[in-house]
């Protein structure tokens, strides 16, 4: 009999402590081994019963679960799926926490918390899951004056031969698990005349909005929330809404975006699968594909499907991802032309780009 998940529950309420481990408890591969009101309790318990995986409050008494996870993850990392209550300023917080190494997020509903737990049981458990096999990595401590050398690096008059290239060709982002931070390093990285980047990364209703200004803040290009019927412009990214479909089309001799509520696919929505089957019907040879961290096999068929419509496609290497499911799935379906460490996707996709760019000059 394989060993069960030992989880240990961190939540002030002393009803989703309840609730969570009795969720956690019904299953048959898990077990709920403590339950902890504030961190200074959990931290204690950890050491005491060193759990598999930890859920984990964001607003606690004597130290908020944001602190907690930073100390947890700099003195003891561990895998964390946070527990956070869907609101405007609890989507910037759970950015926070998955830039600092937390595996995944559940958001609760702030009323209704007993059904509302109760309709979302599926959910944590499978993040649990997911959690339980996930890499975890301490949180890197970035030197902002490195960050600032790199972004003057991509910025460079080298870079703008992309713009020649950036009206036709299209770029394809899929990611769950881990692909906050994944998609962040692929976009910090892409020049001001990058071709357009669309993107869906999983993520609920509420979460997307934050998730694109936050990304926006920190890139030389435009990064945006998608909207029905707009262009796809160069210079921008666009993120698929949390709880919809996007895939593009076109209009004309330009590309738009289509923003809309079609049915799951793949248990998801938005779909990676959506995403990229748009690629190799719109786009073919002109697009390029790119398939980061996460869960499940999402993508897998339609990445392949772009690159028999002659995409050029890159996937994430295993030791470099949070979860390997998705790029492993891309890779067993045919549909890598290479696979690259997360860090070294960008580099070659812009080495790729500029290449392209040559030629073309070189022909005028």
């Amino acid at each position: 009999m394989s060993k069960k998940i030992r989880v240990v529950v961190v939540d002030d309420s002393a009803l989703v402590r309840s609730l969570l481990s009795e969720i956690i408890n019904r299953q048959h591969d898990m077990e709920c081994i403590g339950t902890a009101n504030d961190p200074l309790v959990a931290r204690e318990m950890i050491r005491e019963l060193n759990p598999d995986v930890i859920t984990l409050d964001v607003e606690m008494p004597r130290m908020d679960g944001i602190d907690f996870l930073g100390r947890l993850m700099r003195l003891r990392p561990m895998p964390v799926v946070m527990i956070s209550t869907l609101t405007e300023q609890g989507a910037e917080v759970t950015l926070r926490a998955l830039e600092l190494g937390a595996v995944d997020f559940v958001a609760k509903p702030r009323v209704g918390v007993t059904s509302g737990l109760s309709e979302l049981a599926g959910q944590i458990v499978d993040k649990i899951r997911v959690a339980a096999v996930a890499q975890v990595r301490r949180a890197p401590v970035r030197d902002p004056s490195a960050g600032a050398v790199s972004h003057a690096h991509v910025g460079t008059p080298a870079a703008s031969l992309l713009g020649r290239l950036s009206t036709e060709k299209v770029i394809f982002i899929g990611a769950s698990t881990g692909g906050t931070e994944a998609i962040k390093e692929i976009l910090v990285h892409m020049p001001a005349d990058s071709p357009a980047i669309v993107i869906t990364q999983h993520m609920p209703p509420g979460f997307t909005t934050s998730f694109a200004a936050r990304l926006n803040g920190l890139c030389q290009i435009t990064v945006k929330e998608a909207v029905n019927g707009e262009r796809i412009l160069p210079g921008h990214a666009y993120i698929a809404p949390g709880g919809r479909q996007f895939h593009i089309s076109r209009s004309g001799a330009n590309y738009v975006a289509v923003v809309d509520d079609g049915p799951p696919v793949n248990r998801h929505k938005p779909s990676v699968e959506v995403l990229f089957k748009s690629a190799a019907a719109m786009v073919g040879r002109n697009a390029f594909g790119i398939m980061l961290t996460g869960m499940g096999n999402d993508g897998a068929v339609a990445m392949r499907e772009m690159k028999d419509a002659g995409s050029y496609n890159y996937v994430q290497d295993e030791a470099s991802c949070i979860v390997f499911g998705m790029p492993r799935e891309a890779i067993a379906h045919g549909a890598a032309d290479e696979v690259l460490p997360l860090n070294q996707i960008a580099p070659a996709l812009v080495a790729r780009l500029r290449s392209n760019s040559d030629k073309v000059m070189h022909r005028i």
